[in-house]
C-alpha cells in the first residue's frame, strides 16, 4: 500500500526500514507520549520484531511514514472487538525533526480517509496524553472531534494523568472532506 502526501507518504513498512526506525523509534519524547507497548530505549531487535509482525499482518494494518529517504514516522490502528468491532483506534508519530510540517495532520487526513474507504469501520478514534497539544491540533485539523476526558486514566513515568479521547464518524469524515 502506498498512499501520497505531498513531501513523504504512507506506504507499507519494509525490512530495510530497520536502521530508520531504531534511529527515530529510540527518542524518549516520542516514548512519553506513546502506550508502554512502544519501548524505550528502542533496540535493533525491537525494530526486528516489530518489522516482522508488520511485514506479516493480513489485513496490514501498520504502515510506515516515509519520505523520499526514509522512515520518519508510522501511522496505523488497532482493532476493536466485540461491540467496538466497528472502531478502530488510530495511533501515529512522527520524527522529532520532522515535527510542526503538517506531516502528521497530513498522514492522520489520508489514514482516515483510507480507512473509511477500505475498512467497514463506523468510528475512528485517538487517545491524547495531557499535555501533547500538538496532537490534538492534528486530530482536530483533520476533523476529529472531543469526546471527553479520562481523568487520572494515563499512568506513565511514574505519574497519572489525563488521557482526551477524539473520534470521527465516518459520516463526519464524508461531510468533513
Amino acid at each position: 500500500m502506498k498512499i501520497d502526501l505531498g513531501k513523504c507518504c504512507i506506504r507499507s513498512y519494509q525490512h530495510s526500514d530497520k536502521a530508520a526506525l531504531v534511529k527515530y523509534a529510540d527518542n524518549y519524547k516520542i516514548f512519553r507520549r506513546l502506550k508502554d507497548s512502544f519501548p524505550h530505549p528502542y533496540t535493533e531487535e525491537d525494530a526486528e520484531e516489530w518489522l516482522g509482525l508488520a511485514c506479516s499482518q493480513n489485513p496490514e494494518l501498520n504502515f510506515a511514514i516515509a519520505d523520499e529517504n526514509e522512515l520518519i514516522g508510522a501511522i496505523g490502528l488497532q482493532l476493536q472487538d466485540d461491540i467496538n468491532r466497528f472502531s478502530a483506534e488510530i495511533g501515529y508519530w512522527i520524527a522529532e525533526p520532522f515535527w510542526a510540517q503538517g506531516i502528521a495532520t497530513s498522514a492522520v487526513s489520508a489514514m482516515t480517509d483510507y480507512t473509511f474507504k477500505h475498512f467497514k469501520f463506523n468510528r475512528l478514534f485517538a487517545g491524547v496524553f495531557e499535555g501533547n497539544e500538538a496532537s490534538v491540533k492534528v486530530l482536530e485539523k483533520a476533523g476529529y472531534k472531543l469526546e471527553g476526558k479520562l481523568r487520572k486514566a494515563v499512568y506513565k513515568d511514574g505519574d497519572f494523568s489525563d488521557q482526551f479521547i477524539y473520534s470521527i464518524l465516518k459520516e463526519e469524515h464524508i461531510n468533513f472532506n
